[in-house]
């Protein structure tokens, strides 16, 4: 079984960064993407970014593109999210995802939806004061 830990959340005042980091442990095959999903209370979990280098293809919500950047590091399996020009409505726990790559990869595409990612973190707290 695939764990994933999430790391980097944390309190942030508006226009500030932040950086997380996730690695899974117990990888089984080579083609995968991983992806950042975040869950505010009482909204639905929603994409915010994903990548696989396998494809060399990455997705990002409206929301967060220009502010956020995904990249990955297939040696440690490891995927990042930076943060920046945070802004209070990016408030949500965040968690990361993984799915094999042969059901996320279009044809030039990279699926990023919340239903096709599998999740094994506790997620972490991003809060952005204003």
């Amino acid at each position: 079984e695939v764990q994933l830990v999430e790391s980097g959340g944390g309190l942030v005042q508006a226009g500030g960064s932040l950086r997380l980091s996730c690695t899974a442990f117990g990888l089984t095959f080579d083609d995968y993407a991983m992806g950042w999903f975040r869950q505010a209370p009482g909204k639905e979990r929603e994409a915010v970014s994903c990548i696989s280098s396998s494809v060399g293809r990455t997705h990002y919500t409206d929301s967060v593109k220009g502010r956020f950047a995904i990249s990955s590091d297939n040696a440690k399996n490891t995927v990042y999210l930076q943060m920046n020009s945070l802004k209070p409505e990016d408030t949500a726990v965040y968690y990361c995802g993984l799915a094999r790559l042969d059901i996320v990869v279009g044809s030039s595409t990279l699926g990023c939806h919340p239903r096709e990612y599998d999740y094994g973190g506790q997620g972490t707290q991003v809060t952005v004061s204003s």
